[in-house]
């Protein structure tokens, strides 16, 4: 028995855990996956999943490019257990296991097709120089009352005063306290499966708030982002109401963010590479952000992945339209917040909180770390509000993937096959929305053109 098997069934043992959920995030960043009573799932060998899962579309169907991105026999993928991700399920009614697995193919290597395998190939690139990233992201979600109809309008839920909220109440303290209960039963569920969440506050929107994680292992946060956002609609459900990650779900209130906080140490010693014994700027930090300037453009659709990304990517305060980077300046795209020298960090503002965490991250981290290989110069940092800039990326999903992969740099990083398979799936996303005639359309076309 090797030694994760032995960690694993101790684990299991431990927490008495009658049935296990063996996880893949998919494309859009999505739980597939089998539940395997717990007395079976040790002694059945390795679980398997066709590999089709991976390029299956938000809506459930294949891409026209369907069989030219996996094996037409439709093979399945060898699920291989992390420990390291192994959390009980607060929620579930019977003692239950979750555990994020790694996606192989039948000849034992890597699949190129899993999201997580993208991410852990950046993390190679860095482990290599002798480097380790540290990121901590920021999430934003919604309530919103329950809605049945997706005609209709979605709408803040009541609070515990039987009213809902009309009026803008960043950081408020009694705007969170309407759902003290939800928050309440939130905590105790990442408490359970040890997120390491920190901060609460009542974010712009109607009933929007924003979670701070910890910062730590990309990879690790990666897994507790993942986690998180099945842990919020979870709770949510148990109140009655819905949680909503979508980047812009009404039109009358703000977007939903995930800002990624991001720095690089040395992995042997801890030293932040992006600052000087000093106090300075390194040059390194400088061809990160210019980096980050240059490779946004191409991988602008990992940060905005849906139709409905870019709805939040407009020209007001609370969403980068450009590249402009500045010091502590939340206008920009890249924010240096102010801190301590060792905390020294660029904020990427770009993501929303509709993206696969593995996915935003990868490109975040693989466009700083090609910045650096490159030692490519960034603009000077921006004074005043970058808004009243041009607009200087994507505003739809259908330019973003017109985009991604242009360079050879990008394309050896993510893999080919990969980049194709995700602008593929994307591409038909696009394309059925596309096909969906508005209510916008309707009424100032219909009879006036």
């Amino acid at each position: 028995m090797s030694t994760d098997t032995q960690v694993i069934k101790d684990w299991l043992k431990q927490h008495q855990i009658s049935e296990v959920e063996c996880l893949v995030p998919d494309m859009t960043g999505n739980a597939r996956g089998k539940f395997i009573p717990a007395n079976q799932f040790l002694d059945m060998g390795e679980p398997r999943l066709p590999e089709s899962i991976m390029v299956q579309s938000v809506t459930g169907e294949y891409c026209d490019e369907h069989w030219e991105l996996v094996e037409p026999t439709d093979a399945d993928m060898i699920l291989v257990p992390d420990p390291s991700t192994m959390r009980v399920v607060p929620w579930a009614r019977e003692p239950t296991a979750q555990i994020i697995h790694d996606c192989y193919t039948m000849d034992g290597k890597l699949h190129p097709l899993s999201t997580r395998n993208v991410l852990r190939k950046v993390l190679d690139l860095y482990a290599a120089d002798g480097l380790q990233p540290v990121v901590a992201p920021e999430v934003e979600f919604f309530l919103v009352a329950r809605n049945i109809d997706p005609d209709y309008e979605l709408s803040p839920p009541e609070g515990r005063s039987g009213r809902k909220e009309t009026s803008r109440l960043s950081y408020s303290i009694d705007a969170v306290a309407e759902f003290e209960d939800f928050v309440e039963d939130m905590y105790d569920y990442a408490e359970a499966q040890q997120l390491r969440v920190d901060t609460l506050i009542h974010e712009n929107g109607a009933a929007q708030m924003e979670i701070n994680f910890l910062h730590g292992d990309a990879m690790d946060l990666a897994d507790q982002v993942f986690t998180f956002k099945r842990t919020v609609r979870e709770t949510a459900h148990k109140h009655g109401v819905y949680a909503t990650f979508m980047a812009k779900p009404m039109q009358q209130e703000c977007g939903s963010a995930l800002h990624l906080h991001q720095s690089i140490v040395r992995a042997d010693s801890g030293e932040n590479i992006f600052i000087t014994e000093q106090g300075e700027h390194t040059e390194a930090f400088l061809s990160y952000i210019a980096g980050l300037q240059h490779y946004t453009p191409e991988l602008i659709s990992f940060y905005a992945p849906n139709v409905n990304s870019y709805r939040r990517l407009a020209p007001d305060i609370s969403a980068p339209i450009n590249l402009n980077w500045g010091l502590d300046n939340r206008t920009t795209a890249f924010r240096v917040p102010a801190s301590s020298p060792a905390a020294t960090r660029v904020e990427n503002r770009f993501p929303g909180a509709d993206v696969n965490p593995y996915l935003a991250i990868a490109a975040s981290l693989a466009s700083g770390y090609l910045g650096m290989k490159k030692q490519l110069k960034p603009s000077k940092p921006h004074q005043g509000t970058a808004n009243e800039d041009e607009v200087e990326v994507a505003r739809t999903l259908e330019e973003g993937l017109r985009n991604l992969g242009n360079s050879p740099e990008v394309q050896e990083v993510f893999g080919a096959l990969f980049l194709k398979a995700y602008a593929a799936v994307k591409r038909d996303e696009f394309e059925e929305f596309n096909r969906v005639i508005s209510s916008w359309e309707r009424e100032h076309l219909l009879l006036q053109v």
